[in-house]
């Protein structure tokens, strides 16, 4: 078979094999070449225009077997109901055991007739449909008009004979309209050259038509960007390499950014990411986050404490990634950025003079919060905590078999936590946070993932009593009578309601509205014995109070936050010296510089997609509020 080819099937094997075994049948060839013949010789065709029909001899040699003769041939010049066949093609027979003979196209191997169907008992009667092809075929022959035979039974013949079909006409072409836009869907056309000439001439009243970092806020607000943007801007246009923009450089890539990205989100991403790359990573939002600290006004103080400016910069990379990067995979894509309010957020740096009201991301108060929880445990301050450090979180609230789901890699980031059994200062982030409000999606995926032991994406009620277990044993350690396994069970699935009966998912819980309830109940006591003395009812009105009320993380923040102020107010800082250090009532840092300090802090750590973490299905209601 010559490559390419490829053998289709056309008709059934058995109609196939028996209408090979009629065609070769020596009538039948004869019967055939006599067509053909009158075919080939037109005046012998019109010769014989005027007879009425066929000889009768003839038409008995072509089934001279009464087995063989159907029903529709009963007199000679029966008609029949299928169009006639325009051309038989030369060497139809597969065999010839009559006549010269003929030559032909070889006939494909998958049409080839077995000894075993020749040898079948079972009626072996030509198809009717052929017969009267051929019959009608013959009267077409005495038709003084047209001697050709119909195009059907030919394409018929042939595709017995070669194995392939005639190729169908192409279908017409519809067109789809555009529905994928990765860079945005483009809007109204922009006005480029109204752009870049307001562009340059802002540049035209820089000296040398240079723009230095301090310059940009006019460059952005002359490309219609906020002026928080100006860091990527000067970014994006090579600067943090020269040190400064030239006007054409700037204006080449602008115009480039203008051309390809239609949306706000695909030109921040477009500005901040590295060459070949189309997603954003934790190290790219340093120099946008290096300007903010340098030059918003709310941070003002920091500027004495430059050994701070990491510390709060990993802070807020982590919330970024914690609020935006839905699908865990440590690198922000456009669709995610699009579908956060971080924008927004970045927008409001400019019209909030207090850094503290931007709570989503930027606040300083919940980074002071933070780190001052993540001081109290590092006892050694090397910036690392084992699971013994960990643990002492909320005076040992949270049960040790979940503090080894935390430590065995589940939701951390980066190998170190495997070899030496540490986190990082990034990973207390997530942890802290989620800790503290488990009634965000991404908090509930935290914690599903920690109490899913064998990562099948559900929770089985073998994993539900692991950690009830521990539970029972610490409420009895402290005498306190522990409602059996089968009871509270039997509460938790009244509270979740799985749609699948003995099994709970990540989509069970986030529709739950007490998630928080359900997981301080297997994992930390302090809590759960905190939801016991409140009725479910209250429960639920808490959690449904409409309006601009607090979100938990948000809640626990301030609160924690005036008890550090509290404490240093009363003159009672930590004996290290660090409350001092960090007060941002005093509106400045202390210039000491302890070993900490000059650690460098912030290790970019690594993405979380370099930890294989099985992934789980995050529908539309799974996305942070646009």
């Amino acid at each position: 078979m010559p490559p390419g080819k490829v053998l289709q099937p056309v008709l059934k094997m058995k109609v196939d094999e028996l209408f090979l075994c009629w065609l070769s049948e020596s009538s039948t060839q004869a019967m055939l070449r006599d067509c053909l013949r009158r075919i080939q010789m037109p005046a012998r065709a019109e010769r014989g225009a005027g007879d009425a029909e066929l000889p009768g001899p003839r038409l008995a040699a072509a089934a001279p077997d009464p087995a063989w003769r159907p029903r529709e041939c009963e007199g000679p010049g029966a008609p029949g109901p299928t169009p006639a066949p325009t051309a038989l093609p030369v060497g139809a027979a597969s065999s010839a055991r009559s006549g010269p003979p003929v030559r032909g196209p070889r006939r494909s191997g998958g049409t080839r007739v077995s000894r075993r169907a020749l040898q079948d008992p079972v009626d072996c009667s030509p198809p009717d449909s052929c017969v009267r092809g051929i019959l009608q075929s013959r009267r077409a022959l005495q038709d003084p008009v047209d001697c050709s035979p119909p195009d059907s039974c030919v394409r018929g013949i042939l595709q017995v004979q070669t194995g392939k079909e005639e190729p169908l006409p192409p279908a017409a072409s519809r067109s789809v309209p555009t529905f994928y836009f990765p860079h945005g869907r483009p809007q109204d056309p922009v006005n480029v050259d109204a752009v870049i000439a307001k562009i340059e001439r802002t540049f035209a009243q820089l000296p040398r038509e240079r723009a230095a970092m301090e310059d940009m806020g006019r460059v952005a607000k002359a490309c219609g960007c906020p002026l928080y943007w100006k860091g990527p801007l000067f970014c994006g246009a090579g600067g943090e390499r020269t040190g400064s923009v030239s006007v054409h450089k700037f204006v080449a890539m602008w115009r480039k950014v203008l051309q390809n990205c239609h949306d706000d989100a695909a030109k921040f991403v477009h500005l901040l990411v590295s060459p070949g790359c189309s997603y954003l990573v934790q190290e790219d939002f340093v120099p946008f986050l290096q300007d903010v600290v340098n030059t918003h006004p709310g941070l003002a103080f920091l500027k004495e404490a430059a050994e701070f400016h990491s510390r709060y910069i990993t802070t807020v990379i982590q919330r970024i990634f914690y609020t935006v990067n839905r699908s865990w995979s440590g690198r922000i894509t456009c669709a995610e950025l699009r579908r956060s309010t971080f924008l927004q957020n970045v927008a409001l740096l400019e019209e909030e003079a207090d850094i503290n009201q931007l709570t989503e991301f930027f606040s300083y108060e919940h980074f002071y919060v933070i780190y001052c929880k993540f001081w109290e445990l590092d006892t050694d301050h090397d910036l690392l905590i084992d699971a013994q450090d960990l643990a002492r979180h909320n005076d040992h609230a949270i049960s040790t078999k979940m503090i080894d789901r935390i430590f065995s890699g589940a939701v951390t980031r980066g190998k170190k936590v495997q070899k030496e059994g540490k986190i990082s200062y990034a990973d207390f982030v997530w942890f802290l946070i989620s800790e503290e409000d488990k009634k965000t999606p991404t908090s509930i995926e935290y914690w599903f993932r920690c109490m899913d032991l064998d990562g099948d994406g559900a929770l089985s009620m073998f994993e539900l009593e692991y950690f009830y277990e521990e539970q029972c044993r610490r409420l009895d350690s402290m005498a306190i009578e522990a409602l059996p396994f089968e009871d509270c069970l039997c509460q938790m699935l009244d509270l979740v309601k799985p749609q699948t009966e003995g099994r709970i998912t990540l989509q069970d819980l986030k529709r739950c509205k007490l998630a928080n309830v359900f997981f301080d109940t297997f994992f930390n006591i302090e809590k759960y014995l905190d939801h016991e003395q409140k009725e479910q009812a209250s429960l639920l009105r808490e959690s449904e109070s409409e309006g601009p009320e607090l979100s938990d993380w948000e809640r626990f923040a301030a609160e924690e936050y005036d008890i550090l102020v509290a404490e240093e107010a009363a003159g009672d800082p930590w004996e290290d010296g660090y409350e001092a250090e960090l007060s941002p009532v005093e509106q400045k840092l202390s210039a000491l510089r302890s070993p900490l300090a000059q650690r460098p802090f912030l290790e970019a750590p690594g993405g979380l997609g370099t930890v294989e973490l099985y992934e789980y299905e995050c529908g539309g209601d799974d996305l942070p509020p646009s």
